[in-house]
């Protein structure tokens, strides 16, 4: 092993990073050589100026304005009264320039998408990731999105445990923690409520309303939840709407999530009890309703597993036979499964001849994962795996790389291999995930498999050519951040890590990468512990990404150890330049400090 590692090292060692400071200090509009002319060159205003920057840029994110039913005020004896004369709302006048008319409801749900996850929000994926939309979106990440770093948090764990060496590195440790904001959560909230009403029985919108309420309240309280947090909400929006059996299972999933699963069962029952007495158009949802309910159960860790696993198989054979549903009162017989068995059977050349024309829905997916599920229950993983193999030969490859439907039954593919593979053979697992590697090469959730999986089943040598090979056929901000962590977490020597950092930002396609770039100077500061390195890769971040006021405003806040006065004010002088929309004027903190 220490021979592996040494010859990959070498490879790593002709990687430098290129020492060009005064350069690009000049090429920003920054002459070091000139004098003060009257700066401020004290770095501790500069830190107060860059920490009430941040701040601003954390609650001044809405125009502001007067009161309509006030007038001004210029009496200094009533400027604070002043002060709560002003609002910050947003009205149609500060949109009316940017309006403009999107024909489809795909480009409408995407547009609000991309709203929800600029004001960070949370809302199901609904893009392949082998979509430009998906590497766009990696592309310009600033900070890593809570899915991210979960899975990347995952690895850490398996691999760090291995070794039983602590490193004491996360992606979060070296970004610095992101501020949630809550008037910002309700504001998405509020926004995406109204867009319920042009986008009517949306879950997946309705899901993001939820979890935008949890955070929001969570947010906003200093105590700890009695209930589920987004309880109020989704009542009164089922009183709207008693029909929305999808809001139903995904209102009784939050319950779950927070371990109300007695609650989460009685809302489940209802929606599929009163789900066949509703016209046909709502009757199709049924399957995602059975599956969203089978999973909650399995999930639940409140028993030995033997009763959840009795209540799930009660649900999918409800599902397969087609027969009225009832609640769960005991074990199914041999005759309903046998039924289950017969109808899912039925079910699925029902799904394969739609797929084959193309039509591929939320719905159909939920009914193939429900019968692979029920497999899995009654008769074990690899009947399961068969039913799922056999579905993937309903599509052509071509169709199942940009289908996120097809992709996520993938996932679900590979998880449940997963969750058998003491079982069955490692290699089998291992395969599995090479190969669908190969179709969703940008895919968080087969990355993860292929550190987690690989760890166990081959060299560290040979899994870190398969990350490099991943990197340099298929280069995106997720490969090289998987490709890193699993380095990292392993205690890897800095060479190869700075090796795979210049790689990373050196390459054309990922060198505005602003993610990469804060990683790489949060490694070089909080790892490496080279703060001169830090500097100078911080200057050719701001080079190569000068619109990040996220990156610069790293500069005053991390890097304010290596940097002079001058150079921080320089700094705010560039980025006022460049309109990065800087709300504090130092003479404020002047003022303060005088």
């Amino acid at each position: 092993m220490v021979i592996e590692d040494n010859q990959d090292e070498d490879e790593y060692k002709d990687v430098e990073p290129k020492d060009d400071t005064e350069n690009l200090l000049k090429s920003l509009g920054i002459d070091i050589s000139a004098g003060d002319d009257g700066e401020v060159n004290d770095i501790l205003t500069w830190i107060k100026w860059s920490e009430e920057e941040s701040s601003r840029d954390c609650d001044q994110w809405m125009p502001v304005r007067r009161k309509s039913d006030t007038t001004p005020s210029t009496s200094e004896a009533l400027k604070t009264e002043e002060d709560e004369q002003l609002s910050r709302i947003i009205l149609y006048e500060d949109l009316n320039e940017y309006l403009f008319t999107l024909n489809t409801n795909e480009s409408r749900i995407y547009l609000l998408s991309q709203f929800i996850d600029f004001y960070g929000g949370k809302m199901s994926q609904l893009f392949c990731t082998n979509s430009p939309t998906w590497i766009e979106n990696t592309l310009s990440l600033e900070d890593l999105p809570d899915f991210m770093l979960e899975k990347l948090k995952c690895i850490h764990n398996i691999l760090t445990k291995a070794q039983d060496i602590p490193t004491g590195f996360t992606f979060d440790f070296l970004l610095g923690s992101f501020t949630m904001n809550g008037d910002m959560m309700k504001f998405v909230r509020n926004a995406v409520l109204l867009c319920l009403t042009v986008f009517p029985r949306n879950h997946i919108l309705e899901e993001a309303v939820l979890v935008c309420e949890e955070l929001y309240v969570t947010k906003m309280s200093s105590f700890k939840c009695a209930v589920t947090p987004c309880r109020a909400l989704a009542k009164s929006l089922l009183k709207s709407d008693r029909q929305d059996v999808l809001l139903c299972g995904v209102y009784a999933r939050r319950e779950a999530n927070y371990g109300n699963i007695d609650l989460a069962r009685k809302v489940f029952d209802m929606a599929l009890l009163s789900v066949e007495g509703l016209p046909e158009g709502i009757q199709s949802n049924a399957p995602l309703l059975y599956f969203w309910y089978a999973e909650a159960e399995l999930a639940n860790k409140t028993d030995d597993g033997r009763e959840s696993s009795y209540r799930a198989t009660h649900l999918l054979s409800c599902l397969g036979s087609g027969t009225q549903y009832s609640p769960f009162k005991s074990q199914a017989s041999s005759l309903q499964l046998l039924r289950a068995r017969q109808g899912f059977k039925e079910k699925l050349r029902t799904v394969g001849s739609s797929w084959v024309r193309g039509i591929i829905n939320d719905q159909s997916v939920a009914l193939v994962c429900s019968a692979a599920l029920f497999e899995e229950l009654t008769t074990g993983c690899d009947a399961g795996i068969e039913v799922l193999d056999q579905a993937f030969t309903m599509v052509l490859p071509e169709r199942r790389s940009h289908s996120y439907q097809l992709e996520y039954l993938f996932n679900y593919y590979i998880r449940m291999l997963q969750r058998h593979q003491k079982k069955s053979s490692l290699i089998n697992v291992w395969e599995s995930i090479s190969q669908g590697l190969q179709m969703y090469p940008f895919s968080p959730e087969l990355l993860k498999g292929v550190v987690e999986v690989g760890h166990f089943h081959t060299t560290s040598n040979k899994l870190r050519r398969i990350l490099d090979e991943c990197c340099y056929k298929k280069p995106s901000v997720v490969v090289w951040l998987f490709a890193l962590s699993y380095e990292m977490a392993r205690g890897g020597s800095h060479h190869r890590i700075r090796g795979l950092f210049e790689r990373a930002v050196c390459n054309d396609m990922l060198c505005n990468s602003v993610v990469l770039w804060r990683c790489y100077i949060g490694y070089e500061l909080n790892i490496a512990h080279d703060p001169s390195a830090a500097r100078r890769i911080f200057f050719r971040a701001i080079h190569a990404c000068p619109w990040s006021k996220r990156l610069w405003l790293d500069g005053f806040l991390k890097l304010n150890s290596v940097l002079t006065g001058k150079e921080l004010s320089d700094l705010q002088e560039v980025m006022r330049d460049k309109e990065l929309n800087l709300r504090t004027d130092i003479y404020e903190i002047l003022l303060q400090e005088s």
